[in-house]
């Protein structure tokens, strides 16, 4: 029998699939962007950082899903990976606030290092729409990192 965690991934991968067969909208959802932190999380243990930074940074890979995407930071705020900007690549953004002046970097940052997981409200351009819309963000640290992706509202 699979452990709790597999099982949550099975489950929400199955959603996934059943979203995509049935007509599902062109915006992720929480439990998807979740369930894409956990697969991008699971393929870094197996294939290594390097390997898994080069697949996040490829806009056709397979951790970009409609306006879903993985972005990956250290733990001082710089960021390793990102699936839909490459120019925030490799920049410290510790200071990065959103449009009404929340210091989202370090509030992640905050919830990787005190509950190891967790999600966060805040506002950025949707790569999709190009339009600055709510987003709620699935945080999960693995190790010295933080693997991040969230949906639009």
């Amino acid at each position: 029998m699979p452990s709790p965690s597999r099982r949550a991934l099975l489950a929400a991968a199955a959603l996934a699939f059943c979203s995509h067969a049935f007509g599902a909208s062109d915006k992720g959802t929480p439990d998807e962007a979740m369930a894409l932190v956990k697969r991008a999380i699971a393929f870094m243990k197996t294939n290594g950082i390097d390997k898994t930074v080069s697949e996040v940074n490829n806009p056709s890979g397979k951790f970009v899903d409609r306006d879903l995407y993985i972005m990956i930071y250290d733990m001082n705020g710089k960021n390793l990976a990102h699936g839909a900007n490459p120019k925030m690549i490799g920049k410290d953004l510790i200071e990065l606030k959103d449009v009404d002046g929340v210091p989202f970097i370090r509030d992640r940052i905050e919830i990787a290092k005190t509950k190891g997981s967790g999600w966060q409200n805040y506002k950025f351009t949707n790569p999709v729409t190009k339009n600055i819309e709510p987003k709620v963000l699935y945080i999960e640290r693995s190790g010295d990192l933080i693997v991040t992706s969230g949906a639009y509202k």
